[in-house]
């Protein structure tokens, strides 16, 4: 059976926990987005970039049998790894688990913390993009 939300934000944050400074877990977060699937050239257009990041973030949505589904890529590695753990968490969820899920993760693990404020706002925005394709289901 497939995990829910905060089943899945209780595994990332017992993952963080098991690193023990900020070197590993930006680390970690690259390896994250390295395991990302290959995002299709078709669909680097206006439509799915995220708005508000410093780096190029793209997602795609698509409905399955009531789930959502997404595909991500940013041209940088960290970035990458953002978008990585945040879809996640979401892919697979329902649209409405989506647009009314607290995602408390984010601040558990530091990342609100120890992100330069101009990668903390595309993490947000990033977050808004992905509630946004709830929504609009």
């Amino acid at each position: 059976m497939k995990q829910n939300i905060e089943e899945i934000q209780k595994e990332i944050i017992s993952e963080f926990s098991e690193l023990t400074d900020w070197e590993e877990k930006f680390q970690y977060l690259i390896e994250l987005g390295e395991e990302l699937p290959k995002f299709p050239d078709e669909k680097r257009t206006e439509e799915y970039l995220v708005p508000g990041c410093q780096s190029r973030v793209w997602v795609a949505p698509k409905l399955t049998e009531g789930k959502l589904e997404f595909d991500a890529d940013s041209d940088t590695a960290l970035t990458k790894g953002l978008i990585a753990i945040l879809i996640r968490v979401f892919s697979g969820q329902s649209p409405e688990d989506i647009a009314n899920a607290s995602l408390g993760f984010i601040e558990e693990v530091g990342l609100a913390k120890f992100l330069s404020i101009s990668r903390r706002n595309g993490l947000f925005s990033m977050v808004q993009k992905l509630k946004g394709y709830a929504e609009k289901v």
